[in-house]
């Protein structure tokens, strides 16, 4: 039995499928399984994959697309690894990725990670670094507002995702709401230090063809996870003015810390900009430190 199982959903990914494919054949860590669902593509991409001669690779081909929540549930079911690791069809995976995963999930740290990223702007070349939390009270008071984990450079016990499939209506978000999902089950997350991957940001992607479905999704998650943490709808992050903010910004920051003990100032920093309006650049300074002093209070009421 392969000791790690490598999903990779695929529609129409002919253009980048090859390369992904690749980054995983040419890991360090050799015990694995990759398994490839061809999600009724009409491009090349089932043809692409059959080129590949590694017994490592198993395919699943579907005759008609159902979706990637679809995809990703079949793909779970079908591991047979200890550990599963995903990766997108249009991504690439660097060679000590699923080493460096390895060893620290097998250190009983957490039990799922992700880790730092590029983005590569297929459009432009461009290359951006990714900015990561990395402890388990950031990752899990950062779902507040957004996915602090990239689900392509997830990797985590194989029992946690059999038990808790992508909910079907999650559509360009199904990630966001498992993290979520596992958050209030209490499963511990964590982000490696490392870059494991380059993920590619192109106009084919879901995120990018759906943005007002997706962030309707998004929006809905939020309201789920805050009510699994006891928090009331009305002080869902969003921008409001400053006594708007004394109303309802506060009492979330003290909500959230004293339900999730040990946020860093850090992150209390990025959460509580959400709640802000972006407005002239005098009122910048003003606004930073409005910002720090709240994130300084609500980490200490959080460790209190």
């Amino acid at each position: 039995m392969p000791l790690i199982s490598v999903l990779m959903p695929a529609f129409n990914a002919e253009a980048f499928i090859a390369e992904a494919i690749q980054s995983i054949l040419q890991q360090s860590f050799a015990d694995f399984e990759l398994i490839i669902l061809n999600d009724g593509s009409t491009d090349q991409t089932s043809q692409i994959i059959d080129g590949f001669a590694d017994h490592r690779i198993h395919k699943i081909d579907l005759q008609h697309n159902r979706g990637l929540v679809n995809a990703r549930n079949q793909l779970v079911a079908a591991a047979k690894g200890r550990y599963i690791a995903f990766l997108d069809a249009d991504d690439i995976a660097f060679p000590d990725r699923l080493q460096k995963q390895l060893t620290f999930l097998e250190a009983g740290a957490a039990d799922l990670c992700g880790g730092k990223h590029f983005s590569l702007y297929q459009s432009t070349g461009r290359l951006k670094a990714s900015k990561e939390r990395y402890r388990d009270a950031d990752i899990r008071a950062l779902l507040a507002v957004y996915s602090p984990l990239c689900n392509p450079a997830v990797m985590g016990r194989a029992e946690l995702f059999k038990k808790h499939p992508y909910q079907a209506g999650q559509a360009s978000a199904e990630d966001y709401s498992l993290w979520q999902t596992l958050a209030l089950e209490g499963y511990r997350f964590a982000n490696l230090r490392d870059t494991l991957i380059t993920y590619r940001v192109h106009g084919n992607q879901t995120t990018q063809v759906k943005n007002a479905e997706t962030h309707s999704v998004f929006n809905q998650s939020r309201l789920r996870y805050l009510s699994g943490l006891g928090i009331a709808p009305e002080l869902c992050p969003r921008p409001m003015g400053f006594f708007d903010r004394l109303k309802f910004a506060l009492p979330f920051m003290w909500y959230l810390n004293q339900k999730i003990p040990g946020v860093s100032v850090n992150a209390n920093y990025q959460i509580y900009s959400r709640f802000q309006v972006r407005g002239s650049r005098v009122w910048v300074p003003l606004t930073r430190l409005e910002r720090l002093v709240v994130a300084c209070i609500a980490s200490l009421k959080g460790r209190g």
